[in-house]
């Protein structure tokens, strides 16, 4: 068995103006919040205990998820008041569980703004037979230049952690899914600003311990930007022209294609044209507008004739995404 953290709690600046109500991991996703799939990941690999560290609008995610019960998981709620960085976050919220757990039952740590379909089951089964202080799911990537570089070697242990440069010596980056020995996580100083990937884990291979790798290249998108975030939706939809919420009303005339996500309770009038966009819950698109690789925010309503591309639309204002 296994418990779960998962990393939420970031101000999601890449990602504005879509995080200036919403923390990026309720963002939606084939309209589901990042965080949601996550939890359904977890579940399918038995974990059935998660903490949220939160910091960001944190009061947004309770409402929602509650106390985990609707997807058959425990849920906590950590909030971190200042800052901590990835590794005083984890340590944060882990002293929520720690008295709760065995010294060997691992902490699976998810960072919030990943899309991944890996095999998590197999990776925490990984860490046990290697017997590893931690176990990083990696991916192969044509460049990784933008995210620095994880080598490992012939046995699959990590051998350094390189920030990034303009030759990687690999193509094989971390992907944002950890699976810890809880002494690991007891060992960071609670309270204290610290990082995992540039202090945690090079102080780790430096002590001689163990950091396996867990190379899976199955679908797996960084959804930092809203082309990501956009991408990441429509490649949830799949091969659907659109998807539809509860208590949504689609004008007969209206066309909606390219992998749409269209939430609850949104009337689309007539004439209007959507292609691969995202509308969320309550959003009212007025006759004859055409919308294409949008956002359009909960409970907008967006005037007779629009005309936008590449946007975010909300309370009357179109604002280029540059995508």
């Amino acid at each position: 068995m296994a418990v779960g953290i998962l990393l939420v709690g970031g101000l999601g600046t890449r990602l504005s103006p879509l995080t200036n109500k919403t923390p990026k991991p309720m963002l939606p996703i084939a309209n589901l919040p990042v965080t949601e799939h996550q939890l359904l990941v977890a579940k399918a690999a038995g974990i059935t205990k998660v903490v949220l560290a939160t910091a960001y609008l944190a009061e947004t995610f309770v409402p929602y998820f509650g106390d985990g019960s609707k997807w058959g998981i425990e849920l906590k709620y950590a909030l971190e008041t200042e800052p901590l960085g990835t590794g005083g976050a984890i340590r944060n919220a882990a002293e929520l569980i720690l008295a709760e757990i065995s010294d060997h039952e691992p902490i699976v740590v998810f960072n919030g703004d990943v899309l991944s379909r890996h095999n998590l089951t197999a990776q925490i089964e990984l860490h046990q037979s290697a017997a590893a202080s931690v176990t990083l799911h990696l991916v192969t990537v044509e460049d990784a230049r933008p995210y620095g570089c994880v080598p490992f070697d012939e046995n699959g242990q990590v051998t350094d952690f390189l920030e990034k440069m303009d030759n990687p010596i690999t193509n094989t980056i971390n992907a944002g899914c950890y699976v810890f020995n809880p002494q690991v996580i007891k060992d960071i100083e609670l309270g204290k600003v610290v990082s995992v990937e540039r202090e945690i884990f090079p102080e780790l291979l430096k002590a001689g311990n163990v950091i396996q790798s867990f190379v899976d290249n199955s679908y797996w998108l960084d959804m930092g930007t809203p082309k990501s975030l956009l991408k990441g939706s429509q490649d949830y939809v799949g091969n659907h022209e659109y998807i539809v919420g509860e208590n949504s009303k689609i004008s007969e005339s209206a066309k909606i294609s390219g992998a749409s996500a269209i939430g609850n309770n949104v009337t689309i009038g007539a004439n209007v044209e959507v292609i691969s966009s995202i509308i969320r819950d309550g959003v009212t698109i007025s006759d004859g507008s055409k919308l294409e690789n949008v956002f359009v925010e909960s409970n907008t309503t967006v005037s007779k004739a629009t005309s936008a591309k590449g946007a975010y639309l909300a309370d009357g204002e179109i604002i280029d995404l540059k995508l």
